[in-house]
């Protein structure tokens, strides 16, 4: 149940390529990427940060994607380094084949998500550095996945951090989580 796709985002004056990847099971962003580019490299890298959250990479695993190539090529490149899982390409905005008919609904839900973002960007009216972009970007799935409540999960947020759950605001819940990260960080470091 892991859908992808890219939408614009301006950084620069430019259009960049915003990749997301999402498990549409458990409501989680597993990958984001802004480049300059919308090509191949470009989805390698999305896909290696989906590949750096699993443990052992699923047999079975299949990414529900649009038409563009690159993630045919994406997929070929992993398969070259040991790395197999499936593709399906829901093609335009009809079913005119039985993959899109069946895989329509995953593809949705990560439309859904491309408009969730951009609510939460249209306001910024795009970015003067690529950092920015990334900083934005990186906030966002921090909310999306640590603090908005998903209607599709009882209200309940994707990722449960217990330190979180009894804090009063959303301002508190901010506060504590960049603690966190910024512990966990003082670990990593020799």
């Amino acid at each position: 149940q892991f859908c992808g796709d890219e939408t614009y985002i301006r950084v620069g004056g430019r259009w960049n390529y915003l990749f997301f990847f999402f498990d549409a099971v458990k409501k989680i962003i597993l990958s984001n990427y802004v480049s300059p580019n919308r090509d191949t490299e470009s989805a390698i890298y999305a896909l290696r940060e989906v590949f750096k959250k699993m443990p052992q990479i699923p047999e079975d695993l299949t990414f529900i994607v649009d038409g563009n190539p690159i993630y045919l090529l994406a997929q070929h490149y992993y398969a070259q380094h040991g790395i197999p899982f499936d593709v399906k390409q829901v093609i335009g905005l009809t079913n005119n084949d039985p993959v899109s008919k069946e895989y329509r609904p995953l593809k949705q839900i990560i439309e859904r998500l491309n408009r969730t973002f951009k609510g939460n960007y249209r306001a910024t009216t795009g970015f003067g550095s690529q950092q920015g972009s990334v900083s934005f970007v990186t906030l966002f799935c921090v909310y999306f996945n640590f603090l908005r409540p998903h209607a599709a999960l009882e209200k309940k947020v994707p990722v449960l951090i217990p330190e979180l759950d009894k804090l009063p605001n959303m301002p508190a819940k901010w506060t504590k989580l960049i603690s966190l990260s910024q512990d966990w960080l003082m670990d990593q470091t020799p």
